[in-house]
């Protein structure tokens, strides 16, 4: 059985493959009223780079560790991409979608890892 934990490394590194940018885990596991287990959240420079960020989280995943996303929602505009793994959400965002919806801090009691950003 594939943990959480896995797959949000193997989500780390496709958002990494595609130069994903500002990579916040969300760890959500202490808190009781949460949706999820893990957020994963980065963001993109535009909406072409979005898109081949998600793209390659789905591949990614699906080739090392042959899991795939229950769902997905906005690729038509890919201002903000969003893939439903279960216990594992991730969120690709344009920034200043990012900025605007705030994610992170609506959470903020939750246990936030920020990941650097590669070069």
């Amino acid at each position: 059985m594939i943990k959480n934990e896995q797959i949000v490394n193997k989500i780390v590194e496709g958002i990494q493959e595609r130069k994903g940018k500002k990579i916040t885990v969300v760890n959500l596991t202490r808190l009781n009223d949460a949706p999820c287990s893990y957020f994963v959240i980065c963001e993109g420079d535009s909406n072409i780079h979005v898109n081949a960020v998600a793209i390659s989280v789905k591949d990614y995943v699906s080739e090392k560790i042959h899991v795939k996303p229950y769902a997905s929602d906005g690729f038509e505009n890919a201002e903000w991409i969003a893939m439903d793994y279960g216990h594992v959400i991730v969120h690709v965002f344009q920034r200043h979608t990012r900025e605007f919806y705030d994610i992170e801090h609506l959470w903020a009691d939750a246990d936030l890892q920020f990941i650097q950003d590669l070069n």
